[in-house]
């Protein structure tokens, strides 16, 4: 079968790009997004207590479908001033199962710039920021990711994971939820997402070609550079999270006197940008800039601002 040859690429692929080859690790093609994702971390590794760092509305949904399978610890939150930004200096508990964090938060435009050190199995939403940026992978026993942002188009989701931390939960797991299973028969244990996966294996074999997550990280800093350094410069706008978190993939800013909306508005529109409205919990504008969009795109937006700034 073609698609088989395909498959296996795609993992090889995700793992090389993560320098976790021959570290025990397996990389997962499965179906339901990150939010299958949020009940099937705990239905496969949550025994009687795990921690979980919230940095927003992903975390917040991670947090209650753990709920229904043991006790939840929240080491730290940043709901007190809107989630934006990343809680620091907090404890973790070390009888948990697993401690959980969202690398990014696309809403609020955050991102943890440093993992805290715990022993223990370290699992990570990292659906907005996979492949982005260079980090230690082997510090973390699990990690999901959708396709959606930098890998392909939704419909299948990665799923990185130690083999050495399954079969320690003492119920029962649904065979569709459980990860052992979906290892044993290579991510085909039901009809895969086939079009999805084969996007992903392209992309992936893109990132390679370039000079993989290094050369990516480099264009990425790039371009977040250009982007907040006008926010900060240009005095109709406001950055909305706190700046030693701001994340790289998602910028959200507001304009300071809402009364330049409709001009701003306009400028972007005719400039063919889309997408800059903001989710409506923080308001104003968000940026994203995956992987795949180009640093001339993001000097667009910065020539609009500019421009905004001239005409009032």
């Amino acid at each position: 079968m073609l698609f088989v040859a395909v498959m296996e690429k795609a993992q090889q692929l995700a793992l090389e790009l993560l320098s976790l080859e021959n570290k025990g690790y397996k990389a997962l093609f499965l179906q339901g997004g990150a939010s299958t994702q949020f009940l099937m971390v705990a239905y496969n590794l949550l025994n009687k207590k795990a921690a979980y760092l919230n940095t927003g509305t992903w975390s917040n949904k991670a947090i209650k479908e753990a709920k229904l399978f043991g006790e939840l610890v929240e080491v730290a939150s940043s709901k007190d001033k809107n989630f934006n930004y990343i809680p620091k200096g907090y404890a973790i508990p070390t009888d948990v199962d697993y401690f959980h964090t969202t690398s990014n938060n696309t809403i609020f435009g955050t991102q943890i710039k440093e993992f805290p050190n715990f022993d223990g199995v370290n699992v990570c939403d990292m659906s907005s920021d996979i492949f982005s940026r260079q980090l230690d992978f082997t510090k973390f026993d699990l990690m999901y990711a959708g396709a959606q942002k930098n890998m392909g188009p939704a419909g299948t989701t990665l799923i990185v994971i130690k083999e050495a931390i399954l079969g320690k939960v003492e119920r029962a797991i649904p065979s569709m939820l459980d990860y052992k299973i979906h290892i044993s028969k290579d991510s085909m244990f039901n009809t895969p997402a086939v079009f999805p996966v084969y996007v992903s294996m392209l992309t992936l074999q893109w990132l390679k070609d370039l000079g993989g997550i290094p050369f990516i990280e480099a264009v990425n800093n790039k371009k977040a550079a250009l982007l907040y350094n006008e926010i900060d410069r240009n005095p109709l706008f406001k950055g909305y999270a706190a700046i030693e978190d701001r994340s790289n993939m998602n910028a959200t800013f507001n304009l300071v006197d809402d009364s330049h909306k409709e001009k701003f508005d306009a400028l972007w529109v005719a400039a063919g940008i889309n997408g800059l409205n903001g989710h409506r919990s923080v308001g104003g504008y968000r940026a994203s800039m995956y992987n795949a969009l180009p640093l001339y795109s993001v000097q667009v937006l910065v020539d609009v601002m500019q421009e905004l700034e001239r005409q009032v």
